[in-house]
């Protein structure tokens, strides 16, 4: 395939990652927490060139929640302020029950889109992300009834083995999306070379989305323009815009990304785009 392949393609879909579960203002004063903070910086990066949102819960002092009724709460502000983007829960998290990881998805109506972790991961020093097959099998399984479209998230590539086994144990509707994601820790080095190998081992007909950590996430969301995939950005992923700078909103990092795609001659997708080459 070549590049100009690539600029006759899909449009290029955004993410935007708005909160996260783990670090707060205490990272950075602009990272939005509460209900009405995140619906504001979902219209703002929806104006911003963003597509979906891929949101978490906060409680009240800003730890993480997977409760309904927070999910709720961010939704209808999320749908309040903002025009048309797709919403999309987050089911990832660290040493919950089971149950709560299911939460997420029973809001009413369900998010368009949902993550599902594809296994384990460590997390600091002694911390792990449990995800087992019975889990992502069981995740699935709701996703499915409640028709929302999952996000197969990627962290390294015994995870993309774990692509692969999940369509051989269950029916994924076409076409299959996997966030291919790079960093530290348990995640796949930041190489080049890794994304390409990444996409290359994908199911065929599978579209992917590009997410580096930290100061990796302009690079690879670049790079994921380059190879004709999409990209997600956002607080949760990346305080700073460079280094030293801290980032003034989810949207500024959205607005250089959409710049670097129409730079590169890519178009990007509207919401409405985005929904029919997700297939939602």
């Amino acid at each position: 395939m070549t590049y100009d392949d690539f600029l006759a393609g899909d449009p290029l879909i955004v993410t935007a990652a708005l909160t996260g579960g783990v670090h707060g203002k205490e990272a950075n004063p602009d990272l939005p927490e509460t209900p009405e903070e995140i619906g504001r910086a979902a219209a703002a990066a929806e104006d911003a060139g963003a597509a979906v949102v891929h949101l978490h819960a906060r409680r009240p002092n800003g730890e993480r929640s997977f409760a309904t009724e927070r999910f709720q709460e961010i939704d209808d502000a999320v749908r309040r302020h903002a025009e048309d983007v797709i919403i999309q829960h987050s089911t990832g998290g660290t040493g919950a029950p089971a149950e709560d990881r299911h939460l997420p998805l029973r809001t009413d109506p369900a998010p368009e889109m949902a993550s599902l972790d594809m296994g384990p991961l460590n997390r600091y020093d002694h911390l792990t992300s449990e995800n087992t097959r019975g889990m992502v099998d069981a995740l699935h399984a709701e996703m499915v009834e409640r028709g929302i479209k999952p996000e197969l998230e990627v962290f390294n590539d015994g995870h993309l083995n774990e692509v692969h086994g999940l369509l051989e144990r269950r029916e994924l509707a076409d076409p299959v999306y996997a966030t291919l994601i790079f960093g530290g820790g348990t995640l796949t080095p930041p190489r080049p070379r890794n994304l390409r190998n990444a996409v290359d081992n994908l199911p065929e007909g599978a579209l992917f989305n590009t997410l580096g950590f930290g100061r990796h996430q302009l690079p690879f969301a670049t790079m994921g323009i380059l190879f004709g995939g999409h990209v997600r950005v956002g607080l949760e992923d990346n305080v700073y815009y460079r280094k030293g700078e801290l980032a003034e909103s989810n949207a500024q990092l959205v607005e250089r990304v959409v710049r670097v795609a129409e730079e590169l001659g890519r178009d990007v997708a509207s919401p409405s785009q985005a929904r029919d080459i997700l297939g939602l």
